[in-house]
C-alpha cells in the first residue's frame, strides 16, 4: 500500500486550501507536553525526526510545508512508499539532527519528542530552538521523560494528530483520519475483547539485558488493544532495559520483536530461541513470534494495521 493511501477517501476528500479559510483559525495554542505553544501562522519550514513521525506529517498531507526530514536512515532504510510520500524532500541529517543541521534548513518548526530527535539535557531541546524562531512540538508518547502522565493508550496518537491538524490549519483533515482509525480499531477490539489476553513479551534488542515496552511504550497500548496484555505494563517507563529474569519469571506466551538496525529479526529470535536459560518460557516451546517494523511499533500512521497483525497472531483463527 502506498504510504499517501494511509488516509482514507473521505480525508482525501476533505483536503483544504491553505488560504483564506486556514488563516481564519489561527492565532492556535496546543499543549506539547508540559508547555503551551502558541502558533500565529501554519509553519512553512517544517523539519520532522524519525520515520514514524514523519509519515504523521505525510499522513496528514504536509509535505508542502516541509523543508525537510531527519533521523531516519541512521535506524531504518526508507522503503519505496516512505520515498514516494516524501516526493523532493531530503534527509538533512541521518540520526538526531544539530541546532546547526535546523538552522541551516531555515526550519520555523520542529516535530520530534524525547529519545526521538531530542534527549533531556541535550543540544537540540524546545528551550534552546526558540531562540532562533523554530518552534517545538513534541510526540505525547516521549512526554513521560520530562512529566508525569497518565498510562499510553491510543488516544496519544490521535492527540498528536489533533494538534498537527491545529498547527498546520488542516483540522478537518486530522479529525477525518482520527475517526477512520477510531472506527478501525473499534472493530479490532469488538473482537478481542471475547479473549483471554495473552501474555507478550516486547523484545526490541540486547542480548545482557533485553531493551523493551513498558507503560509508557505506543507498543503497550496496541498490545493491550489486540487482546494481549504487555508483561512488563507495571515497569514505570517507556522504552527501557528490564532483567531476563522477569522475563523468564513472568513467562510470555508471545514475544513481539521490533525489527529495525543492524540485528535482523530472525537474529533476535534465534537468540531467544536457542538460549536454554528460555526452554521454559512458553512463547519459545510453541514457538510464537511476532514481528513489527519500527514503524508500526512507535506512534504513527502504521498503528493500526499493527494492531490488526497482533491480534489475528494472537488469536489465530478466532478473529
Amino acid at each position: 500500500m502506498k504510504l499517501l493511501k494511509l488516509l482514507t477517501a473521505v480525508t482525501l476528500g476533505a483536503s483544504l486550501t491553505l488560504g483564506t479559510q486556514n488563516a481564519l483559525a489561527f492565532p492556535v495554542t496546543v499543549k506539547s507536553c508540559d508547555r503551551e505553544v502558541t502558533f500565529n501562522s501554519a509553519p512553512q519550514r517544517a523539519v520532522s525526526n524519525d520515520v514514524n513521525l514523519t509519515e504523521m506529517m505525510l499522513a496528514l498531507g504536509l509535505q508542502d510545508h516541509m523543508a525537510g526530514f531527519t533521523g531516519i536512515t541512521g535506524w531504518n532504510k526508507i522503503t519505496p512508499e516512505l520515498r514516494e510520500g516524501l516526493g523532493d524532500l531530503k534527509q538533512l541529517s541521518a540520526k538526531y539532527p544539530s541546532k546547526e543541521v535546523l538552522l541551516g534548513a531555515d526550519a520555523d518548526f520542529y516535530f520530534a519528542g524525547w529519545n526521538y530527535g531530542m534527549r533531556v539535557g541535550g543540544e537540540v531541546t524546545p528551550q534552546s530552538l526558540d531562540p532562533f524562531g523554530i518552534q517545538v512540538y513534541e510526540l505525547t508518547e516521549s512526554c513521560i521523560h520530562i512529566m508525569d502522565k497518565p498510562k499510553i493508550s491510543m488516544d496519544d496518537l490521535y492527540n498528536d494528530l489533533r494538534n498537527l491538524g491545529k498547527i498546520f490549519g488542516v483540522e478537518e483533515r486530522a479529525e477525518a483520519l482520527i475517526d477512520s482509525y477510531q472506527v478501525g480499531l473499534a472493530q479490532i477490539t469488538a473482537k478481542t475483547a471475547r479473549q483471554n489476553p495473552q501474555r507478550v513479551f516486547v523484545y526490541d534488542s540486547g542480548e545482557d539485558r533485553p531493551f523493551t515496552a513498558a507503560k509508557y511504550a505506543m507498543l503497550s497500548a496496541m498490545i493491550e488493544a489486540a487482546g494481549g496484555s504487555n508483561i512488563m505494563d507495571d515497569v514505570n517507563g517507556s522504552w527501557t532495559r528490564v532483567g531476563w529474569e522477569a522475563v523468564v519469571e513472568r513467562n510470555p506466551e508471545i514475544i513481539v520483536i521490533v525489527n529495525y538496525g543492524e540485528v535482523t529479526a530472525e537474529q533476535k529470535r534465534d537468540f531467544m530461541m536457542n538460549n536454554p536459560a528460555f526452554k521454559d518460557i512458553s512463547a519459545i516451546k510453541h514457538n510464537r513470534f511476532v514481528v513489527l517494523e519500527y514503524d508500526e511499533a512507535t506512534p504513527g500512521p502504521r498503528n493500526l494495521k499493527a494492531v490488526q497483525k497482533l491480534a489475528s497472531s494472537f488469536y489465530p483463527g478466532n478473529l
